[in-house]
């Protein structure tokens, strides 16, 4: 267990965050006041190569961490964020991607413990059978297939033993990451947003509250004619176990060699589950990831892993479909009105309309431009930069602006549903179909009236 313990000392998690934030303080001056002396093409070079020695110290400083600070960079590692230039993107993306696998390995005697613990009796009178290899591996826990006394074949999800410390111990280490965030956008509520962070963290930690929230899309999606949500054992599902049915389906690899058409449809269920999740039912999984949804053999999609997880009230859902309907109308006035009355412009007065409108749009034009687009990763690093980078033509102007920490996982699930389909080539209007949340209008696609006639039946 020794090269697969899970650090979880404060200090020695501090120490390796604090190294990583003082090393880049320091060379973001350095960077900075030797621009002064520069040209312009020169500087641009400078601040690429600090873009690419920040970028591979973030993923060694969270390579070393488990937790919290890992699944950040399980994140990082399908969302091309422009985080680096075009010419490394390649190296970091390959980077990142062994980070996404790097989970630690525990042995199945110690987790058969945590299983046995959780559930107070022996493997054997809970399962039929059990396989000793996992058939997943995630930030926090391992999944393993089993068979229950009835017959059902079942995914045991398991907490990694110690991991809920050490995802503690990042949480408490998360003020001094946002100091670095504060530096870079002064308006942001460095406090309030940590909160809410920490809030969503420690509920994933909590495989009964993730079995609710899967129960409760399980209501939701029962006999929807293309969205699955795996049915929930609840009599074995406890704080550090989660069981659930087994489901078979092609993965996100796979479906990225398969023809447009067939692209074009898992794009459009995908982008239909996360963004309705959040403007229909005002619950929705935070986690996008392409590791979390199957594609089933009668052609549904599964989905998979509600342990992030939030839920909105109707006047914080609603005022962000009112600022989308602002943006479609050209509404700047509006769009400045409702975003200054609910606290994201903490001095009104001092933002223009118009570039607000400009800064707006550039970060949700995918959804609110009436055409069909092609998504590509090209795609989600411009709109990722253009909401939130340094680099982004709007930094300088809405810098000060306020990010409303009830609307944070909502922006972030957002851009991850972005990153996938990008990923994925996939094309629509992507306008229309977010029409009919946005407006009530009827769909226009295929699949659009398919879920019409499930809703219509569920409400008789």
């Amino acid at each position: 267990m020794a090269r697969d313990s899970i650090p979880t000392s404060r200090v020695r998690r501090s120490a390796k965050v604090g190294r990583l934030a003082a090393g880049q303080a320091a060379r973001q001056f350095g960077t900075r006041a030797a621009n002064v002396m520069r040209d312009e093409g020169s500087s641009e070079m400078a601040l690429s190569k600090r873009q690419v020695e920040a970028a591979e110290q973030i993923v060694e400083a969270l390579g070393t961490m488990k937790g919290a600070a890992m699944k950040l960079g399980q994140v990082m590692s399908f969302l091309d964020v422009g985080l680096v230039p075009p010419e490394y993107r390649e190296e970091f993306q390959r980077k990142l991607g062994r980070l996404r696998d790097a989970a630690p390995k525990v042995s199945f005697k110690d987790m058969r413990k945590v299983i046995e613990s959780d559930l107070e009796e022996p493997l054997s009178e809970s399962f039929a059978d059990f396989e000793e290899e996992p058939i997943a591996a995630a930030s926090i826990g391992q999944v393993y297939r089993a068979t229950l006394p009835d017959g059902r074949d079942v995914a045991v999800k398991v907490q990694y033993p110690g991991v809920a410390s050490a995802v503690r111990a990042d949480m408490q280490n998360l003020g001094m990451i946002l100091r670095l965030l504060k530096r870079l956008a002064p308006g942001i509520d460095a406090k309030a947003i940590a909160d809410e962070v920490r809030k969503r963290i420690y509920e994933e930690l909590d495989y009964e509250l993730e079995a609710g929230n899967q129960r409760a899309l399980v209501r939701i999606f029962r006999e929807h004619p293309f969205i699955y949500i795996p049915d929930v054992v609840t009599r074995l599902s406890r704080e550090h176990v989660m069981v659930s049915e087994f489901v078979e389906g092609s993965g996100f690899e796979e479906h990225k060699l398969l023809g447009g058409q067939e692209r074009n449809r898992i794009g459009e269920i995908f982008f239909r589950f996360y963004m309705e999740c959040l403007y229909r039912h005002r619950q929705f999984s935070g986690d996008p990831h392409p590791g979390n949804y199957m594609l089933m053999e009668d052609g549904r999609i599964a989905f998979l892993d509600f342990g992030l997880f939030k839920r909105m009230d109707a006047e914080a859902v609603d005022l962000e479909l009112a600022c989308q309907r602002a943006v479609v109308e050209d509404d700047r006035e509006q769009l400045h009105r409702l975003l200054g009355e609910a606290g994201f412009l903490p001095r009104p007065e001092r933002v223009d309309p118009e570039p607000l409108m400009e800064y707006v749009r550039d970060a949700i034009w995918w959804y609110t431009t009436d055409e069909e687009i092609e998504l590509t990763p090209e795609v989600a690093t411009r709109v990722m930069i253009e909401s939130s980078d340094p680099r982004s033509s709007h930094f300088r102007k809405m810098r000060h602006q306020d990010m409303r920490p009830e609307h944070l996982f909502g922006r972030r699930m957002e851009l991850l549903t972005l990153a996938v389909l990008g990923q994925l080539h996939a094309s629509h209007n992507w306008h229309r179909i977010a029409r009919e949340w946005m407006y009530g209008e009827d769909p226009v696609t295929e699949l659009g009236k398919q879920e019409a006639a499930f809703y219509d039946h569920a409400a008789a």
